[in-house]
């Protein structure tokens, strides 16, 4: 249960690239998510999901004696909601931005992300995409505003 939890559904266990695979498997959970439910519980899911997986993933690290292993996707599911969850539309058009965005800035790790991403065990599997999550978010809530403006 728990490698399931972790792989997303197995989803990080496709070839190449098990991050992109990860985040479009939550790119699409989160859509049909919220078609029966608010963002604002797209978010709360996201976090509950974060706290849980920062204790797998300690616990799967202390096991396999391994850290940040590709295979595990779920800080990427959780990076990608918190950044749909903080969209102001989630039509499918923003929606793919947004993820389309979270994995630049998971990918380049900028600023903060990066330093996020050298902390040791869950904290820094899952703090490095929570962070390039809302960073996701909020620029594409700004090319959103930019978009209605012009």
């Amino acid at each position: 249960m728990q490698y399931c939890f972790l792989t997303g559904c197995y989803s990080g266990l496709l070839p190449k690239a098990p991050g992109t695979w990860g985040s479009i498997a939550g790119a699409l959970f989160a859509a049909l998510f919220l078609h029966y439910l608010p963002q604002s519980s797209l978010f709360l899911l996201s976090i509950l999901i974060s706290i849980i997986a920062i204790k797998e993933i300690n616990t799967y690290e202390e096991q396999h004696h391994s850290h940040d292993d590709p295979k595990i996707v779920i800080d990427e599911i959780a990076g990608v909601w918190i950044a749909i969850s903080i969209l102001p539309d989630t039509s499918w058009w923003w929606i793919a931005i947004a993820t389309l965005l979270f994995r630049f800035f998971d990918i380049t790790k900028p600023s903060y992300i990066g330093k996020l991403d050298k902390l040791p065990g869950g904290i820094g599997v899952m703090g490095d995409d929570l962070l390039a999550g809302v960073i996701a978010g909020l620029v594409t809530g700004l090319l959103y505003v930019a978009f209605k403006l012009f």
